[in-house]
């Protein structure tokens, strides 16, 4: 059964959904299920907090970029107030996830499974082949 079958769109996955996910797949108890969550939860944060980036083959990589000091506006006021420089965390999701959130998007033709792709769904097509490539490659 697919993850997607599991859930309604638009629902939010839980640290108690993904311990459920555990606990139903390896048969763990629920207690030990979601201390596995919590561990692997914190050291992803502990790594991230550190400033180093987290890979999660066929998944995506979370990244530490840090943004300079600027000048931003109050919108109601429009005043102008200094930005201090501070980190943010970017994620960066891989090519097979990019390619797996948007497979429901693209029709399959019946003989090739390939993407019917016209006008300006070429250049995405083209994209995707590429990207499909270098999936293949790596």
């Amino acid at each position: 059964m697919e993850a997607n079958e599991l859930r309604p769109e638009g629902r939010t996955v839980t640290r108690a959904d993904l311990a459920e996910a555990v606990y139903r797949e390896l048969g763990l108890s629920r207690t030990e299920s979601a201390a596995m969550v919590e561990m692997v939860l914190a050291e992803i944060s502990d790594t991230i907090v550190s400033g180093e980036t987290v890979k999660l083959s066929s998944f995506g990589s979370f990244v530490v970029r840090s943004k300079g000091q600027r000048v931003g506006r109050n919108p109601k006021t429009g005043k102008e107030v200094p930005i201090p420089p501070r980190r943010v965390t970017v994620f960066k999701p891989s090519n097979i996830m990019k390619q797996r959130i948007n497979e429901c998007l693209a029709p399959e033709e019946e003989t090739g499974g390939a993407a019917i792709s016209t006008g300006a769904d070429a250049g995405n097509a083209r994209r995707l082949k590429a990207a499909e490539a270098d999936v293949a490659t790596t």
